[in-house]
């Protein structure tokens, strides 16, 4: 009977908080960056070193590629063979999530990404290759993004290379009539007026010696 009041008595006391349930799908979760929904892939990044193939415990990568000769850029150079990247496979049917692809790619090519409602009615539908994974990256945090990397509308990515700041812009513009005007009627300058001045007046005349020849001083 003890045990009865006191759960009732809980029961009581959060039934006054309010419901906690968020109305999902309605209302999407507010989830942290470090969580573990899907793994994005950056294609660009990735130069098919296997590693994350390698290391994954449920082997449930798989990679293709091709080398492509990549010719010198110097003259007398020699030419390099390039890694390009065919296939790039996850099957999320049997992948735990354990994060050691993206711990150990030595390229930052493997982020995770907080998706987690991307079920399927098939299981083999949950074998993602490298477009689907690419398309996942627009969902990465920004904390978790690579050095150089700027996702689809980051405004801090700072002006392109074409377009000039605002101080390579200002000192392009020639300086105004006024101020070229003003500087013509200034005359010479304060660095210019002491040399002028030392040039007219006469040389010191040079030092002599008393001492009588051939003598000690």
């Amino acid at each position: 009977m003890k045990g009865l009041l006191k759960g009732l008595a809980t029961t009581a006391r959060v039934l006054a908080r309010g419901s906690h349930t968020v109305q999902y799908p309605h209302v999407q979760p507010d989830l942290p960056d470090r969580s573990r929904g899907v793994i994005a892939l950056l294609e660009e990044n990735c130069t098919s070193c296997m590693l994350c193939a390698r290391e994954c415990p449920d082997w449930c990568i798989v990679i293709d590629s091709h080398k492509e000769t990549v010719p010198a850029e110097t003259e007398g150079g020699r030419d390099r063979q390039k890694n390009v990247l065919d296939r790039f496979d996850i099957d999320f049917s049997l992948c735990m999530y354990c994060g050691i692809c993206i711990e150990v790619c030595p390229f930052d090519a493997l982020f995770w990404a907080p998706d987690f409602a991307y079920a399927e009615g098939d299981i083999r539908n949950l074998l993602h290759g490298k477009e689907q994974l690419g398309t996942w990256m627009d969902r990465v945090p920004r904390s978790a993004w690579p050095e150089g990397y700027h996702g689809p509308g980051d405004t801090a990515a700072g002006p392109s290379a074409a377009e000039p700041s605002a101080v390579e812009a200002a000192m392009a513009e020639p300086p105004p009539a006024e101020a070229a005007i003003g500087i013509e009627a200034a005359g010479p300058s304060a660095v210019e007026a002491p040399a002028a001045q030392m040039q007219d007046e006469p040389p010191a005349p040079p030092a002599t010696d008393d001492r009588p020849a051939g003598g000690r001083g």
